[in-house]
């Protein structure tokens, strides 16, 4: 495992490390970003205290769909968290594509890259503060009496990790799916879906098909498949 006090992006970083050979299961940690990013772009804040650090999967033949390493990052990410947790009353919840949620505010995200063979997977997790975003509540798990540090954290989640990735490798997908909607906010929750083309659609979490897609049951009852796009509770 890799650390740096300070770095533009670990996900950057990595993929010039996989780029010069680097190694499936590789890790860097960063205490500070300052050229962080999430999922389409967006810059992702990254004050010290909280964790930041990305990891590289080398893709294998028999391996599942690239994209689908979201779903069993998020479900690592669930998996180390929940280690954190005393029973104080906060309901965990994973909500796709790969967001992790405390009580319905945004605890972690995730951002997958590729270069050749290799998928470097970038996470991110509010530790001791949160981020204020104009569009969906945050929290820390500072904000919820819990106090642990970034090394804790990289321990726990590079474990987390390595167990989910030999299930996405050895059972496939169709566990990791069943892991995530075990994980998730009930079926039925009502969601609402920004779609890449700017449509906006209304409906009800009716869990993820077969490849990971979210199936989002609308009013006149028919599912609509969700390959990308932003989701929101309502």
């Amino acid at each position: 495992m890799l650390h740096v006090p300070e770095t533009g992006s670990t996900n950057a970083d990595l993929r010039q490390l996989a780029e010069a050979g680097g190694e499936d299961g590789l890790w860097l940690r960063a205490d500070r970003q300052t050229a962080g990013r999430g999922r389409q772009g967006r810059d992702w804040s990254s004050p010290s205290g909280n964790f930041y650090g990305s990891t590289l999967v080398r893709l294998q033949p028999s391996d599942p769909m690239a994209a689908t390493l979201a779903l069993a990052a998020a479900v690592a990410i669930e998996d180390a968290v929940r280690t954190c947790l005393p029973d104080i009353g906060v309901r965990l919840a994973l909500k796709w594509p790969n967001d992790l949620l405390i009580d319905g505010a945004k605890l972690s995200g995730i951002l997958l890259e590729r270069t050749g063979d290799a998928i470097v997977i970038g996470m991110g997790i509010n530790l001791a503060s949160a981020p204020n975003l104009p569009d969906r509540a945050t929290t820390a798990l500072g904000d919820h009496g819990v106090s642990v540090t970034p090394e804790a954290m990289q321990a726990r989640l590079a474990d987390a990790m390595t167990r989910w990735i030999a299930v996405w490798r050895e059972q496939g997908l169709s566990a990791i799916i069943a892991r995530w909607e075990a994980r998730a906010h009930p079926h039925g929750t009502p969601l609402t879906a920004r779609l890449p083309d700017g449509q906006v659609l209304t409906g009800s979490f009716h869990g993820l098909a077969s490849d990971g897609a979210l199936r989002l049951g609308l009013a006149d009852g028919s599912a609509h498949v969700i390959h990308a796009g932003d989701i929101f509770l309502v």
